[in-house]
């Protein structure tokens, strides 16, 4: 049976006021529209229903897994995982036919998956790069990324491959045979027969997401069709299966260390950006994938980075999901021994890859 977390289950994991005792719905302030220190009160949270919603802005609202991943900064797609590893498995001690109260037999947890303990970035970088020199690039993904302002050598020097579709356990093999260990390395795991393989599922663009020294911390795909329950971007992960293990939402860094640096959301638009602008380009997975970029900004500001400015798409000016989390960017940023600012361009051009491409062709058009 599929997981069901109801609101009396995630709210004591978030920094936000509880619910008086025997009410169904109660108010708290909206971190949209009601300012810090005052004590307006106009998000209302709804225990029964299992959903939130700010009546006077109406910009805040959603169900159980959009009011944990704001308050936690957990990507959307994740929470289920996250609350699952935080509360146990089987269904949720609360139940709506039931006023709230606790049920007296609750479901026994299934059985735990062996996990891997995750490998340094040093084992990860070298076995990414032997399986991405075993792969190569579809002829449509290349023309695909030439559309994008790339050149063959760029994306030749970038790495990026075509995900297999078929060998799995054989690229495996031949990766164990010279001589890399695979136990705790995200996106590979033992089959049921014992056998070592890879969690890749769908066609699409591998893209390497590496450190500041250029080393593979992970790879995420980019789909060639969006998925019905998701976006374009997976993570190679194998959590969840027999020895594999999740990968983090590291960020990803194009260009050497500069006294600036862009931040953006997207792999590939830091690449991108990169190429077009030679500025130093730092990425995060998506915009409440905040947790290792302060890390990754601190160990910069170490290095000499000054100033950031963010370079995020065009529709967080409307779409209250971003908008909120970068409020949250905000917050971080000014905690931080530097200056910041941010970028805007034309809403026509949702990613500024796609404002510097279109901007040089308008510029430079080919014949």
């Amino acid at each position: 049976m599929e997981l069901r977390f109801q609101m009396n289950d995630i709210l004591p994991l978030l920094p936000i006021p509880q619910p008086p005792m025997g009410r169904s719905s109660y108010n708290i302030p909206c971190p949209v529209c009601d300012h810090a220190g005052s004590r307006k009160r106009h998000l209302n949270i709804n225990l029964k229903r299992n959903v939130f919603r700010c009546p006077k802005c109406g910009q805040f609202e959603g169900g159980v897994f959009d009011l944990y991943a704001y308050y936690t900064g957990v990507s959307r797609d994740k929470v289920r995982q996250d609350l699952t590893d935080r509360l146990g498995g089987g269904e949720s001690h609360y139940s709506s036919k039931s006023g709230g109260k606790k049920k007296a037999l609750p479901r026994p947890k299934p059985a735990e998956v062996p996990q891997a303990p995750l490998v340094g970035i040093e084992t990860r970088d070298r076995v990414y790069r032997a399986l991405l020199s075993k792969l190569t690039l579809a002829s449509d993904h290349r023309d695909n990324l030439r559309g994008r302002g790339l050149t063959n050598e760029e994306i030749d020097r970038l790495g990026y491959r075509t995900t297999p579709l078929v060998g799995f356990p054989a690229l495996a093999k031949e990766l164990i045979s010279e001589g890399h260990e695979l136990f705790g390395v995200p996106g590979f795991y033992r089959d049921e027969d014992g056998r070592w393989t890879m969690a890749v599922y769908l066609r699409g663009i591998m893209i390497p997401c590496r450190d500041r020294l250029g080393r593979i911390q992970s790879i995420h795909i980019r789909l060639d069709k969006k998925m019905k329950k998701g976006g374009k971007f997976l993570t190679f992960s194998s959590i969840d299966k027999k020895d594999g293990v999740g990968a983090e939402n590291w960020c990803h860094m194009a260009g050497p260390v500069q006294e600036c640096v862009y931040l953006i959301e997207g792999y590939m638009k830091a690449d991108i950006v990169h190429f077009f602008t030679g500025q130093t380009v730092l990425a995060i997975p998506g915009v409440t994938s905040l947790h290792y970029l302060e890390k990754a900004l601190k160990e910069l500001t170490q290095l000499g980075v000054r100033h950031v400015m963010t370079c995020f798409d065009m529709d967080y000016l409307k779409n209250w999901h971003v908008e909120a989390a970068y409020g949250n960017l905000i917050q971080l940023l000014g905690g931080l021994p530097l200056t910041f600012g941010t970028y805007l361009w034309s809403p026509d051009d949702n990613g500024l890859d796609d404002y510097i491409w279109e901007f040089f062709m308008r510029k430079y058009p080919l014949d």
